[in-house]
């Protein structure tokens, strides 16, 4: 796992869940009453552990633009208050798939280390870029109060493995989890790390074929909002495995997916499931069945 970073020695890495590990940062990161920064929308712990350790948080919104999502830098600086202690990112994002600039994440990094704040950076879907040339460094690398989260969830397709790694130069704060960690699981799958340390291994060839099926299925998804154009509005992803196009038809995207659902057991995900108040609708492109899934979305489009 240290092999994937540029500066973190293995005793800087600790394995885990995901999921866990982000508890267990927070956890030893934050007090009640600190205040942080979580890009939006997000995965439901990146804010809401703070929220339940008595914290405020403020979201840091990704807008819809004409040429895809962005990020406004000067707004993060507007989200700041006395008692911010924490940023929170995720790049490649989920749901977006927006992916900033090398420039950019560089200046996230020097606003993080100017205001003296932590910055946890979710990089599960990492090196699921369309454009390897586009892989943004891992916060770790880049900050000495950098947090780095990775895992077999995504980029490698291994979610029932349950296995993750915080990668972080800040050796205090990983004891300080590992710590923490006696008080939730202890110890991990001993199979799982095994399974685990094989995926690694070959994790040229995982990715390739991982992202084989994104990109004919990121095809699929562009090709078919361009044909129902009237009702979807395409906003590309740059990285990841999900995509978060607009519903523009009739009703909110919750009643488009729950009649979805009902007439054509076809699952997507509205934006309020996120918190966010917007008509998006989240698709999911790493399984091979998805032209058949958009087959049944384009019957149940033609029908009503």
């Amino acid at each position: 796992m240290a092999r994937l970073y540029e500066s973190v020695t293995p005793e800087q890495v600790m394995i885990a869940a995901p999921e866990e590990l982000i508890f267990l940062a927070m956890n030893t990161l934050l007090r009640p009453g600190d205040h942080v920064i979580t890009i939006f929308p997000a995965y439901q712990s990146l804010y809401e552990i703070a929220r339940s350790l008595g914290c405020e948080v403020t979201p840091w919104l990704c807008q819809a633009t004409a040429n895809g999502w962005a990020l406004d830098l000067d707004e993060l600086e507007r989200c700041r208050t006395a008692k911010t202690r924490l940023l929170v990112v995720n790049f490649p994002h989920n749901p977006t798939g927006y992916l900033p600039t090398p420039a950019e994440l560089e200046a996230i990094i020097a606003w993080s280390r100017r205001h003296d704040l932590h910055l946890f950076s979710d990089e599960m879907y990492r090196f699921l870029e369309y454009d390897p040339a586009a892989r943004l460094p891992a916060v770790c690398d880049r900050y000495e109060k950098g947090i780095s989260l990775a895992g077999l969830s995504k980029s490698f397709a291994l979610a029932g493995l349950r296995l993750g790694w915080l990668a972080t130069r800040e050796e205090a704060l990983l004891h300080a989890c590992l710590t923490l960690k006696d008080y939730t699981t202890i110890c991990n799958s001993a199979p799982g790390e095994i399974l685990g340390l094989m995926a690694l291994h070959a994790r040229d060839g995982i990715w390739a074929r991982n992202l084989a099926i994104i990109r004919a299925n990121r095809q699929h998804a562009e090709s078919f909002c361009r044909v129902h154009g009237d009702r979807l509005r395409w906003l590309a992803p740059a990285a990841g495995s999900v995509a978060f196009p607009e519903w523009r038809g009739d009703g909110s995207s919750d009643e488009f997916c729950r009649k979805l659902l009902a007439a054509k057991s076809v699952m997507a995900v509205p934006a309020s499931i996120f918190d966010f108040p917007s008509n998006h609708i989240r698709l999911g492109l790493g399984r091979k069945n998805f032209a058949e899934a958009l087959q049944r979305v384009d019957e149940y489009l033609r029908g009503n």
